[in-house]
């Protein structure tokens, strides 16, 4: 592989339901190391488009590439195994586990001994400093003996975030990381996103476009199924068909918060 290769690639992605196109024709290059986000209105397939990648849905024609290898077929857990991870879809966390209990069972995972719970202590101490680690990478350290359940909606997001960092993943899929967050938690995630971005690749479906033109390097603009652009947020906030898209006769919808 090149490091210039992209670490996944798209041909004609279709997916029909019953004779309905949800994603028409889609083919993405993500360049390896990047931000890469795919915006565009309700409906547009921007989550079917998450779905195939993840292998919850599989392509009516098409075909998928991660680090050249061909994975069309492939199934969820061998798709996660390669190191390609989605997270914020749902809330994946234990809510009656403390903060740094999540992060350590997701490190466990990883270690594939989630099952044993019993443990030699150093071990467990290792694990410990490992999920502290991460914890300081989001900026939960004050919070690992916290409740989950007891956390605020912004740092449960940020918890979400370390507990996918555990899993070590070389591409992470974003769905929509801002969603129902006040401005202050929007910028702590935003800035979370930009430092999980190092050495590593992020695709992100996000409304919020003062997130995406403030980490984007490139914005993919999908509208019925279909990409009508693509590039960088000054490139794509002036093409007529996205303005177009947005509903707007100017860019004044593309620069709002949502």
């Amino acid at each position: 592989m090149n490091a210039n290769d992209p670490i996944l690639e798209t041909l004609n992605l279709v997916k029909e339901f019953k004779g309905f196109v949800a994603v028409n024709g889609v083919s993405l290059k993500l360049k390896r190391g990047s931000i890469h986000a795919l915006i565009g209105p309700n409906g547009a397939g921007k989550t079917t488009v998450f779905n195939l990648l993840t292998k919850f849905l599989a392509p009516s024609s098409g075909m998928i590439f991660f680090n050249g290898v061909d994975i069309t077929g492939e199934r969820p857990a061998q798709t996660a195994r390669r190191g390609i991870v989605r997270s914020f879809q749902i809330s994946a966390v234990f809510p009656h586990m403390s903060v740094l209990e999540n992060v350590r069972v997701a490190l466990q995972r990883r270690l594939g001994n989630s099952y044993r719970f019993w443990q030699p202590e150093n071990s467990l101490l290792q694990l410990n400093e490992h999920a502290m680690a991460l914890l300081a990478d989001v900026g939960l350290e004050t919070f690992a003996d916290t409740l989950t359940v007891e956390l605020p909606y912004g740092r449960k997001r940020a918890l979400e975030l370390a507990t996918t960092l555990a899993t070590e993943p070389e591409l992470m899929l974003l769905d929509e990381p801002t969603q129902g967050m006040g401005h202050e938690d929007v910028h702590r995630v935003t800035e979370m996103i930009r430092k999980a971005a190092v050495n590593r690749t992020i695709l992100m479906v996000e409304h919020n476009m003062s997130v995406v033109s403030s980490i984007a390097d490139t914005i993919t603009v999908m509208q019925r199924g279909s990409v009508i652009a693509e590039g960088s947020y000054a490139e794509v906030s002036a093409n007529p068909q996205v303005i177009e898209a947005y509903m707007g006769t100017t860019d004044t919808a593309l620069q709002g918060a949502h």
